[in-house]
């Protein structure tokens, strides 16, 4: 089961387009890559990897 990181200031922000978008700081307490290719991910993840592959 999924620990669930309560959020608080700096975790996220709202995109222009209205969707909530992770920090790095979220992403680090977080403590894992989920390999979505978040936009701030701090583990190095690059989704266009698995594309040339």
């Amino acid at each position: 089961m999924k620990k669930i990181i309560p959020l608080e200031e700096g975790d996220y922000y709202l995109t222009p387009e209205g969707y909530r978008c992770f920090t790095e700081q979220y992403l680090l307490k977080r403590g894992y890559c989920c390999e979505s290719g978040c936009r701030h991910c701090p583990y190095g993840f690059d989704k266009n990897m698995l594309k040339k592959k």
